[in-house]
């Protein structure tokens, strides 16, 4: 990734704007900001931007219409939907017309900064890690190998996924919307208890055997979770 990537928010709400820019910013990203659609599909053209964040809900040019004339202009940038459209539909109908990923509103931050990081990662062709290594915890994406401390943990394809997830965003906090989108990929009902049984499950494994440890996944109750470096 370019040590510093610059960005273009298209967002008409000034609230939701300045909260966006300052995460940006504060994360180290240089930002532009268009406040309708026809000024931002303007600046689109003009600039090779690392990645672009649309909202849907645009004046004078909506933010599908943007993307997809964007598309036929030619522009390759990296884009992200923001929305309080829920519906499948609509998340299908924007990344139909050229979009990279939909994220619906209210949002964190961090999952915000997650998904940005993660589409310039692959428009720049950044090839994904054979292992991941937290501390003292390894996992292996080819072998689909785990273990701590040189001990192999046995996990089940779903805790395997889980955990290769959490280790990608070590230190940041995941949402359990991010679980539901890259981990279960909606194939289930949301109101079951189905991702806090599958965290209870693999914490126990990642503790078994390791009582002097401290524990590698917290919970923030209304947030998320996060792993952390520890050993």
């Amino acid at each position: 990734m370019k040590s510093i990537a610059h960005l273009l928010l298209i967002e008409d709400d000034d609230k939701i704007a300045s909260f966006v820019l300052q995460g940006l910013r504060q994360a180290g990203y240089t930002v532009d900001h268009a406040a309708d659609g026809v000024q931002g599909l303007a600046q689109l053209r003009e600039r090779a931007y690392d990645a672009a964040v649309v909202d849907i809900m645009l004046p004078h040019l909506d933010g599908v219409s943007l993307v997809e004339q964007a598309r036929q202009a030619g522009v390759r940038s990296p884009i992200i939907y923001l929305s309080a459209k829920r519906e499948v539909e609509d998340r299908i109908r924007g990344l139909q017309a050229g979009g990279d990923d939909y994220l619906t509103k209210p949002f964190a931050a961090s999952e915000l900064l997650a998904r940005i990081q993660a589409l310039i990662r692959r428009s720049q062709g950044m090839a994904e890690p054979v292992c991941l290594t937290v501390g003292d915890l390894v996992l292996d994406l080819a072998r689909r190998h785990v273990s701590r401390a040189g001990k192999e943990i046995l996990l089940q394809p779903r805790e395997f996924r889980l955990l290769a997830y959490l280790m990608r965003h070590r230190g940041n906090v995941v949402s359990k919307s991010m679980l539901i989108e890259h981990v279960w990929e909606y194939n289930f009902d949301p109101e079951t208890s189905v991702i806090e049984t599958t965290m209870s499950r693999l914490r126990a494994k990642l503790s078994d055997g390791f009582a002097d440890k401290p524990e590698l996944i917290r919970t923030l109750r209304g947030v998320g979770y996060v792993l952390e470096s520890v050993s």
